[in-house]
């Protein structure tokens, strides 16, 4: 049998209304949906190959082959598509980012999106974008995001079925900005994975959980209408929600540095002055800066003056995960 090969791009995202907590530990059904913007040009790129010879998965990440539970991971989502395809083969899996891997700039969503789509057309299955959402899923919940193009929506659900995700508006939609700004570019000592299990132990997280579905209106609703001030409300306000449960959790998850705050406590009051800005923070130390893009130039001028602030990574609203010829080598850094 020859080999089986295929090579997908998918976009990181990062999320308005934050995926905090699962249902379903297993499955990674969420305990509320979540809205997000997939970011043009801060990608991951990986090869799927199934091939006779190979008597294991193989994963090569950011060139280095790597064991333990990332490749388990990444066997759950080969093991689906060998199920579904009736596909004997192993497969060797290469895979890189250009951008920092674990700091909290949803390189799980990217990896496991283009995994994914990867897997499915080297196995030669023809899959619908829902079914690709739900398997991207299964290996990071944030990756059912990165599936579909532009803003976001996934709807919780309450089975395998209908926990999936869809674009409730294009890239070209909305002409924001997202200002990644790194304050440390290190791997988190704790993940996301780990973070979701400890949810519940916060006393504020069945809160956060009952109101999600208000916060959820008021953020589709200010997409939809472009309305920067309302999404910029309900943006900060659902990122701080998200990281007073992970401190309050137990034990605490304490993912903010001090430029972290320094930038947190600054964006407010440029707002208020006129410029166009707001903040959120995933599982991670680095702060997307949102912008509208004719307030993107000056805000990072603000921002790269900032103490602690060690580069920005720049990205408009990406498309949907897709199907490339080859592998290509990345550039050194993302949209610096």
């Amino acid at each position: 049998m020859a080999d089986l090969s295929a090579v997908a791009v998918a976009c990181a995202n990062i999320a308005f209304i934050k995926y905090w907590g699962n249902r379903d530990s297993r499955l990674r059904i969420p305990v509320n949906g979540s809205i997000s913007m997939n970011l043009d040009g801060l990608f991951t790129q990986t090869r799927v190959t199934f091939r006779p010879e190979h008597e294991v998965d193989v994963l090569n990440l950011n060139r280095q082959i790597i064991g333990g539970k990332a490749l388990e991971r990444v066997s759950t989502i080969l093991d689906l598509v060998r199920a579904q395809a009736r596909l004997p083969l192993f497969a060797e899996v290469v895979s890189e980012n250009n951008f920092p891997t674990g700091a909290g700039i949803a390189s799980s969503a990217a990896a496991f999106a283009a995994l994914s789509l990867a897997a499915t057309c080297a196995a030669g299955l023809n899959v619908s974008e829902a079914e690709l959402s739900r398997l991207a899923r299964r290996g990071s919940g944030s990756a059912a995001r990165s599936i579909p193009g532009g803003f976001v929506e996934w709807q919780a659900g309450e089975s395998d079925l209908d926990s999936y995700a869809f674009s409730i508006a294009p890239p070209a939609y909305w002409d924001l900005v997202d200002l990644v700004v790194i304050v440390q570019a290190d791997e988190k000592q704790v993940g996301s994975s780990e973070g979701h299990a400890l949810a519940w132990a916060s006393p504020l997280q069945e809160a956060r959980v009952q109101d999600a579905p208000r916060r959820l209106n008021i953020c589709r609703k200010a997409v939809l209408e472009r309305d920067f001030d309302a999404l910029a409300g309900v943006v900060e306000q659902d990122s701080n929600l998200m990281h007073a449960v992970m401190m309050t959790s137990n034990p605490p998850l304490f993912y903010w540095e001090p430029a972290s705050l320094s930038v947190m406590k600054l964006i407010p009051q440029w707002r208020e002055s006129g410029l166009a800005v707001c903040y959120t923070l995933d599982a991670g130390p680095n702060v997307h800066v949102i912008c509208q893009a004719d307030a993107a130039v000056e805000a990072q001028n603000r921002l790269e003056a900032i103490p602690g602030v060690k580069k920005i990574l720049k990205a408009s609203p990406g498309g949907a995960a897709r199907i490339v010829k080859d592998v290509h080598p990345w550039p050194a850094q993302a949209n610096e």
